[in-house]
């Protein structure tokens, strides 16, 4: 009995880490195939989930975000929060927003897990006109 306890908790620990997105990340460049920023992912207590980015590995042309439309026009790109206000829905993330600070644009945004990867889609109007990045999960 103690055995079959202790397998039912680790599996469903095991279920419910799998979908959590929150962390550290590393995105990767789409041209150059480098690492270039550590983002980092928590959620908020309004139970929706933002990520800023944490690490630039990749020295920018310009440090700050000079194409952003919004508050965070002409801000540092580190520290700068480019996911906002996803919530979960079933085994992806949604409904929320995602900033390219290189050219200040906004997306609206998608994660799935897929082990230790994210597949963050950035999208306009609908899912099928955007692009797929993943990002590998930082120890």
């Amino acid at each position: 009995m103690k055995k079959l306890l202790a397998t039912f908790a680790l599996s469903l620990v095991g279920v419910m880490s799998f979908a959590q997105i929150e962390g550290k990340w590393k995105t990767i460049d789409d041209e150059t195939k480098q690492a270039k920023s550590i983002v980092e992912i928590w959620k908020k207590s309004d139970g929706k989930y933002y990520g800023k980015v944490s690490q630039l590995l990749i020295k920018p042309a310009n440090p700050n975000c000079v194409g952003c439309k919004d508050d965070r026009k002409g801000k540092p790109i580190l520290g700068m929060e480019i996911i906002r206000g996803l919530v979960k829905e079933g085994d992806e993330f949604t409904g929320g927003t995602i900033t390219d600070p290189k050219t200040g644009k906004t997306y609206k945004c998608t994660i799935t897990k897929e082990g230790d990867k994210l597949n963050v889609r950035g999208y306009m109007g609908f899912s099928l006109l955007g692009r797929t990045q993943v990002w590998q999960k930082v120890n």
